[in-house]
């Protein structure tokens, strides 16, 4: 019984239990639906839950490394992303027109979603090395460390990643101090500029933004996934149609409905009340991480957990507002409910830095 406990402590000690009773939460309600939206696919199911296990181990592993170490790698992994991610674009495999994955020989990786935490990572280093001395030109060069890693993804191409590491390092300079006049001043440049940047997109890109005004005028072509997610939602109702028994998809109507198009399927067979209570848990989860920021010793623990906190709510509205039909579709997927290893890995391995801040506060400096 004694050694026992004293297993469970070493397996627990830097795992914080309120985040992890909220991940558990989530990725159980994942697989319920994920087994649903499959059509009872166990095999798929069982791949999925296998994809958790390992995304949980790196979790752990990342949360009882002390941050101190954390922040030595974060230039040799930026640097590691950015090597790779130039190897994307010379020689990266084509699938669909879109140059986005590298074969290692041993298996295939999409360098785009280290960056997720790479960018972050590395921004908040920067910063934390010139917090002393910190001026504007510090803001020029931590965003041009922004923009490297988003210009090449976006040559992939790939718009909603470099969109979603574009917002992360956003996130890192507004909690970094960047002024209010100098955000705004930016907003309405892009703001400005949209008729250039049009012009740049390709024609994909472009489809999507305008489907998103008018779904029936390619109703079954880009304007299918919205008008089919949007008829699951609402046809869920109040209390949903039950588990297993949403027409939308069991008919196979609803397109990507175990990745991207999740949540209409958890719409349609939990209803409002099912929303509602998936939105408690997420916020029960972002209020957690928020405490976590705000309770930060150093520069850089506040800056990197505010960033992860941020985009992990950034993932959870976008998804949402795409599936719902207020924004474009861009391929995100709901954190820890889309099937799917990769997002899980990088999501947990976020979630892994924010317990090693909350438990490791006299390893860091203050």
């Amino acid at each position: 019984m004694i050694e026992f406990k004293q297993f469970w402590y070493y397996l627990t000690r830097y795992i914080d239990g309120f985040l992890i009773a909220g991940i558990l939460l989530l990725m159980f309600v994942g697989l319920t639906t994920l087994y649903s939206a499959t059509g009872a696919n166990l095999g798929k199911v069982c791949n999925q839950a296998i994809n958790m296990l390992i995304a949980l181990v790196i979790m752990w592993l990342i949360a009882n490394i002390p941050l101190q170490q954390i922040m030595r790698l974060a230039l040799p992994i930026y640097f590691l992303g950015m090597v790779l991610l130039i190897g994307v674009a010379l020689f990266g495999e084509i699938n669909n027109g879109a140059r986005r994955w590298l074969d290692i020989g041993v298996t295939r990786i999409q360098p785009s979603e280290l960056m997720k935490i790479a960018v972050p990572l590395m921004m908040a280093w920067y910063f934390d090395k010139h917090e002393i001395t910190l001026r504007f030109r510090d803001y020029v060069g931590a965003t041009l460390l922004l923009l490297l890693p988003v210009a090449l993804i976006l040559r992939q191409p790939d718009l909603g990643t470099a969109l979603l590491i574009a917002v992360s390092g956003f996130y890192v300079l507004f909690l970094a101090g960047l002024s209010s006049r100098v955000i705004l001043g930016s907003l309405i440049t892009g703001l400005c500029s949209m008729p250039l940047l049009w012009s740049f997109m390709h024609d994909y890109q472009r489809r999507r933004i305008t489907t998103l005004l008018d779904p029936s005028q390619d109703a079954l072509g880009a304007g299918y996934h919205t008008i089919q997610s949007t008829i699951a939602i609402g046809s869920g109702g109040i209390v949903g149609k039950g588990w297993q028994n949403g027409t939308q998809t069991q008919l196979d109507f609803l397109p990507e409905q175990s990745t991207d198009f999740i949540f209409a399927v958890f719409s349609e067979e939990f209803g409002l009340v099912g929303n509602v209570l998936l939105l408690l848990l997420y916020l029960a989860i972002i209020g957690r991480c928020l405490v976590i920021t705000a309770n930060a010793s150093t520069q850089f623990t506040r800056l990197i957990a505010g960033s992860i906190t941020l985009t992990f709510f950034t993932y959870i509205f976008v998804n949402m507002g795409m599936v719902s039909g207020i924004l474009p579709v861009v391929g995100v997927p709901l954190p820890l409910i889309s099937y799917g290893g990769t997002s899980i890995v990088t999501m947990l391995l976020g979630f892994g830095i924010l317990m090693s801040i909350k438990t490791h506060p006299k390893l860091v400096k203050t």
